[in-house]
């Protein structure tokens, strides 16, 4: 019975020393300097984290001024994340996007108006039947403007909603791309059971709030 407990006690410290460290690791992205990507062809990029990427990938792929969206993860502290490591929560990393898009058809602002249009903002560590800290919503800044676009939109909707709002407010640091079979998910998957039941209502509900931002072939 000693030794039970003894090995129980050994267990609750490292957990908590583990739980420590990744708090302050954690701390330290959040801390840090925003990274700034530069334009292309002039197209811009956005980083958005909300839940599992397949439905955040369809959502930004209907929205007007979007030319492509990739998969991947972000917001955490390890190189090289992938779906096994970043779904045990202890890499730090959330599934994102990463949303390449014409600024002079679609303002950065308009993109942050769609990630809170296509979510449950108030859900913590998830978005629908997805839970855990690899499901979290953050929205990556890469300047001050950006960051101030973000907490406007934040407060006043927290206001509007008399709630909490759950979304993170991330530095952007990295996008890691998520492995080959994550990409285009929705669409090369329709009659997938989590497609049918899960992302295809989430696009269609954001649909019916911002149906004017959305492409004419959606």
């Amino acid at each position: 019975m000693k030794t039970f407990f003894t090995t129980l006690a050994i267990t609750l410290l490292f957990s908590c020393q583990n739980m420590a460290q990744v708090s302050q690791e954690q701390q330290t992205i959040i801390n840090a300097d925003p990274i700034e990507v530069p334009m292309k062809n002039g197209k811009a990029k956005a980083y958005f984290a909300s839940g599992c990427f397949w439905c955040v990938e369809a959502i930004y792929e209907s929205v007007k001024g979007v030319d492509e969206v990739v998969s991947g993860y972000s917001g955490g502290f390890t190189d090289n994340p992938t779906y096994n490591s970043s779904n045990t929560g202890r890499t730090g990393h959330a599934e994102a996007v990463e949303v390449i898009y014409d600024p002079d058809v679609v303002s950065f602002a308009t993109l942050v108006d769609v990630y809170f249009a296509s979510q449950n903002p108030t859900q913590i560590n998830g978005q629908g039947p997805d839970r855990g800290s690899q499901y979290r919503s953050i929205i990556f800044y890469q300047n001050n403007a950006q960051k101030n676009i973000i907490e406007e939109k934040k407060r006043a909707l927290a206001k509007e909603l008399n709630a909490d709002i759950a979304a993170e407010v991330y530095p952007f640091q990295k996008f890691w791309v998520a492995e080959a079979y994550h990409q285009n998910y929705e669409r090369l998957h329709p009659n997938n059971s989590y497609i049918r039941n899960v992302s295809i209502p989430r696009l269609n509900r954001f649909k019916a709030k911002m149906p004017d931002v959305l492409k004419e072939n959606h």
